[in-house]
C-alpha cells in the first residue's frame, strides 16, 4: 500500500487512457480514429485468413465487357434474358439462378412500340393492322416471354431498397417474410427504408421469390456486410443471399431470434440471430445489432480472384458451355463491367463486384461460417479495458523501464492472442482497438510523466481573449484566470446571426469606396450595441456578423441580453435608414435569428489562423432562423429556447417550423417589446393572433379566415398576416390530415 500511495499521481496517470477508453466503449464519447483503426485491424485479420480457395457450388455468370461487344449493350431485350435463364435451368440444369439485376421497366426493344406508332401513323385507316398487330403482340412482348421463362423455375430476382426524401417507389416487392408482430414490440435497428425499385408487376408474379441485393457502406466508404432483413412500412423483407438460401433449403419460415439468456434479455433488446425453421428443424443465423451478417470474403474478388467460378454470359447465350457442365449449381447473376457500376470497395479489394459479395454470403451459409459482432461485444470490451488498464495501471510504477517495457508488449500481446482466436474459433468479431491504443498510452504516458506533470507557464489571460470580448469582461477575467482558457467546452449559450438586407444591390449601384464607408458605419453601431450588453463577437462573414453570448464570462441572462440586443439593433438600423433617406443614400434592413442551446466554445482553427468561435446543431439554427426573418417579413426570429429565458419580453408565435437538417420541429418567436410596456391595441393584436395560430393548427380553415380578417383590419400593413391569408387559401384545399403537426417545412438553408 505505501508503494501504491506514494505513485498514486502516476498511476491516476495511467489511468487516464482507461477512461477514455471505457468513454468511448460505452458511447459516451466516441473517438473516431479507435473505430476506424477496428476496422483496419478486421480487414486484415481477413485478409490473412481467407481460404483463397474455389467454392465450386457457386457459379457467377458475368455480363462483362465480352458479353456486352457480342450480344450489345446493356439492358439486353429481355428475349434475350429468356434463352439465358432456359440455358442455365434447362440445359445446363443449374439448381437456381439469382438475378443481382433490377427490371423495373418495360421493355421497349420488342417492337411494340414501333408498331403502336405505324398503328397510329400511315396504317392506321388499313383495316387489317390491328388485327395483325393483336396477333404479333403476343410473340413480340419480350417480358411475357421472359416472365414465361422465369415461371415455375427456381429463380430468385433483385431489387433494390432506397431512402430519399420523396420516398419514392418503382415495380412490385415481393412478398414480406416477417412482420411487426413477430418482434412483440421490441425496437429492432433494422436498416430501413421508405422506397425501392423492384421488378415490374409481370415478371414479379412469374417469379414471387425476391431479394434486395443492397449492402452497406461503412463510415470509411467500405462495404464490410449486409442486411439480411430490412423494414418497409412495418413488413420486413429479406436479402438476395438470403432468399436463395432458403429456396435451397426448400423456403423455411423466417423468426426471430431472441436471446435466450435472461441477464441479456434484460439488457438487450435486439435480435440474436434469424431462425430459419421448417418443421421440427431450425437453422440460426447469427446477426448483428442492424441484423446484417459480415461478409465472409473467400478472395480478392473477380474471376482471376479464384474464388468462384465466372462464365461470360455471352458464352451461356452462345452455348459455349457444355450440357449439364452447370448442374447442381448455384448460379447468380451480376456484372463485373465497370460501365454498369456494381463495383464496390471493400476489405479485400477496391473494384469487388457486388454480386460476389451475394456469392460469398451464400458460401458462408453453406459452411455455417457466419462472422458476426455478438451482442455481448460491449461487455467483453469493457472487461478487457478493465482488466488490462488497472494491471498496467498497478504494475507499470512499480517497475523498472525493461520490465515496463516487457509487462507492456505481453498485455498487448494477449489482447491480439485472444482476439484472434475468439475470431477464428467461435467467428467473434469483437473490438481490439481500444485496448491496444490504450494499453500503448498507458505506457507511454507512465514513461514519460516527468514531461507532463510540470508544464510551462499560461499565458496572459488578457492576449488571450482580447481579440475576441469586450474590454470590460477581459477585467473581469483578469481577476480570476484560472476559471478560464481557450480550450473547448460545451455550455449552454445564445447565439446570433444578424444579416444585412439589400447589400448585394447596394454592391451594383455604389462605388467600392462608398460600400466599404456604408458597411463600416453599420457593423460599427451594430458591434457596439453586442458588446455594449456583454456579447462577444465571433466573426464578419461579408454582410453578416455573428455573435454568442455567454462564454468565456459565464452570464446567467444571456438570452435576455441577446433577446435586447436584437431590438436596440432594429431600432438602431431604423434610425440609421433616416439618416440615409436625408442624405438621399439607400435603405437597408437586417434579419436576425437567436438560438439558445449547448453549443462547443473555444479556439479553433488551423495552425495558421484560430479563433474563439461557437460550433454545434445550436449554431446551425440560429443561422437558419435568421435566413427565415425575410420569410416571415419581420427583424428577429427568436427559437422557443431563447423564449422560454426570457420571460420579461412579450412574443408573437411565427410558427411552427422545421428547418433543413432537423427532424424536430421548433416553434419561432418575433419579440414584440418589454412585458407591460404594450398599448391595448398590441395587446389585442397579439390575443387575436394567437386565436389564429390555434385554430390553423387545429386545420379550422373558416375561422382563421375571421381572426386574419381582424388582424388585417388591425395591422393592415403586416406581411405576416398576408402570409398566412395566403397559407390558409391554399390548405383549405387539402383533406384534413390527423399527423399533420401544424409545422412548415423548409428543404432550403
Amino acid at each position: 500500500m505505501r508503494l501504491v500511495s506514494r505513485h498514486w499521481p502516476r498511476i491516476a496517470v495511467t489511468l487516464i487512457p482507461l477512461v477514455f477508453a471505457l468513454l468511448h466503449a460505452g458511447g459516451v464519447l466516441r473517438i473516431g480514429v479507435l473505430q476506424r483503426l477496428d476496422d483496419i485491424i478486421y480487414d486484415a485479420r481477413l485478409r490473412a485468413t481467407m481460404p483463397k480457395t474455389l467454392d465450386e457450388r457457386i457459379v457467377i455468370v458475368d455480363i462483362d465487357e465480352k458479353s456486352l461487344a457480342e450480344v450489345g449493350r446493356w439492358p439486353w431485350g429481355r428475349n434475350k434474358l429468356a434463352e439465358l435463364v432456359e440455358e442455365l435451368i434447362d440445359r445446363q440444369k443449374a439448381a437456381m439462378l439469382g438475378f443481382d439485376v433490377v427490371f423495373a421497366e418495360a421493355d421497349d426493344s420488342s417492337g411494340l412500340k414501333r408498331l403502336k406508332q405505324l398503328a397510329q401513323g400511315e396504317l392506321k385507316d388499313q383495316p387489317a393492322f390491328s388485327e395483325k398487330l393483336a396477333q404479333l403482340q403476343s410473340s413480340l412482348d419480350y417480358d411475357a416471354v421472359f416472365a414465361k421463362a422465369i415461371e415455375k423455375r427456381p429463380v430468385v430476382l433483385g431489387y433494390y431498397m432506397t431512402s430519399d426524401r420523396d420516398g419514392r417507389t418503382n415495380g412490385t416487392l415481393p412478398a414480406a417474410v416477417m412482420t411487426n408482430d413477430a418482434l412483440k414490440g421490441r425496437p429492432i435497428a433494422f436498416t430501413s427504408w421508405n422506397g425501392f425499385g423492384s421488378n415490374i408487376d409481370v415478371l414479379a408474379k412469374a417469379a414471387p421469390m425476391g431479394g434486395f441485393f443492397n449492402s452497406i457502406t461503412e463510415a470509411d466508404g467500405v462495404v464490410r456486410s449486409i442486411p439480411l432483413l430490412a423494414e418497409y412500412k412495418g413488413q420486413y423483407y429479406e436479402s438476395l443471399s438470403l432468399a436463395m438460401f432458403r429456396l435451397l433449403l426448400g423456403l423455411p419460415a423466417v423468426e426471430p431470434g431472441f436471446p435466450q439468456d435472461r441477464f441479456i434479455t434484460r439488457n438487450y433488446q435486439g435480435l440474436e440471430s434469424i431462425l430459419l425453421k421448417q418443421g421440427s428443424k431450425t437453422l440460426a443465423i447469427p446477426v448483428d445489432h442492424r441484423v446484417a451478417t459480415l461478409v465472409p470474403f473467400r478472395g480478392p474478388g473477380n474471376a482471376s480472384g479464384g474464388s468462384y467460378r465466372y462464365i461470360s454470359a455471352s458464352d451461356v447465350l452462345a452455348r459455349r458451355v457444355a450440357p449439364g457442365e452447370l448442374k447442381d449449381k448455384i448460379v447468380l447473376l451480376g456484372t463485373t463491367a465497370p460501365g454498369l457500376l456494381d463495383l464496390r470497395v471493400t476489405p479485400v479489394g477496391e473494384t469487388y463486384p457486388g454480386v460476389e459479395t451475394h456469392a460469398n454470403v451464400i458460401s458462408g451459409f453453406l459452411d455455417g461460417k457466419v462472422f458476426v459482432k455478438p451482442d455481448y461485444a460491449l461487455g467483453y470490451e469493457v472487461l478487457v479495458l478493465v482488466l488490462s488498464g488497472l494491471t498496467l495501471a498497478f504494475a507499470l510504477p512499480l517497475l523498472s523501464a525493461p520490465k515496463a517495457v516487457a509487462t507492456s508488449v505481453g498485455v498487448m500481446a494477449a489482447l491480439v492472442g485472444l482476439n484472434f482466436w475468439l475470431y477464428l474459433a467461435e467467428g467473434l468479431v469483437l473490438p481490439l482497438a481500444s485496448a491496444l491504443v490504450m494499453a500503448f498510452t498507458a505506457f507511454a504516458l507512465n514513461m514519460s510523466y516527468g514531461y507532463f506533470v510540470e508544464s510551462r507557464s499560461k499565458r496572459e489571460l488578457a492576449h488571450l481573449f482580447g481579440t475576441y470580448v469586450p474590454p470590460e469582461l477581459v477585467d473581469e477575467m483578469v481577476k480570476d484566470p484560472d476559471s478560464y482558457s481557450m480550450k473547448a467546452s460545451s455550455k449552454e449559450l445564445t447565439v446570433m446571426f444578424c444579416d444585412m438586407r439589400g447589400f448585394t444591390q447596394m454592391s451594383e449601384t455604389m462605388e467600392p469606396t462608398q460600400l466599404q464607408a456604408l458597411l463600416n458605419s453599420v457593423f460599427s453601431r451594430l458591434t457596439d450595441l453586442i458588446r455594449g450588453n456583454r456579447g462577444t463577437i465571433d466573426k464578419y462573414m461579408g454582410d453578416c456578423v455573428m455573435a454568442f453570448w455567454g462564454a468565456p464570462v459565464d452570464t446567467p441572462d444571456h438570452a435576455a441580453l441577446a433577446v435586447k440586443t436584437s431590438m436596440e439593433m432594429s431600432l438602431a438600423i431604423r434610425k440609421l435608414n433616416e439618416e440615409h433617406k436625408a442624405k438621399g443614400l439607400p435603405e437597408i434592413g437586417i434579419g436576425i435569428g437567436l438560438n439558445t442551446g449547448t453549443m462547443c466554445v473555444g479556439d479553433m482553427g488551423s495552425d495558421i489562423r484560430r479563433s474563439y468561435t461557437v460550433i454545434g446543431d445550436s449554431v446551425n439554427l440560429g443561422s437558419r432562423l435568421e435566413g427565415l426573418s425575410k420569410t416571415y417579413g419581420v427583424d428577429t426570429v427568436v427559437s422557443e429556447s431563447t423564449r422560454k429565458l426570457s420571460p420579461e419580453f412579450a412574443w408573437q408565435e411565427l410558427d411552427k417550423v422545421r428547418v433543413k437538417g432537423k427532424e424536430q420541429a421548433v416553434a419561432i418567436f418575433y419579440p414584440v417589446g418589454l412585458s407591460g410596456q404594450l398599448d391595448k391595441q398590441v395587446s389585442g393584436e397579439l390575443k387575436e393572433w394567437a386565436l389564429m395560430i390555434k385554430a390553423y393548427r387545429d386545420q379550422s380553415w373558416d375561422q382563421c379566415d375571421v381572426h386574419l380578417l381582424n388582424l388585417q383590419r388591425m395591422n393592415a400593413q403586416k406581411y405576416l398576416y398576408q402570409l398566412y391569408a395566403e397559407r390558409v387559401a391554399s390548405m383549405r384545399l387539402l383533406p384534413f390530415d390527423p399527423e399533420w403537426d401544424g409545422a412548415t417545412n423548409f428543404v432550403t438553408k
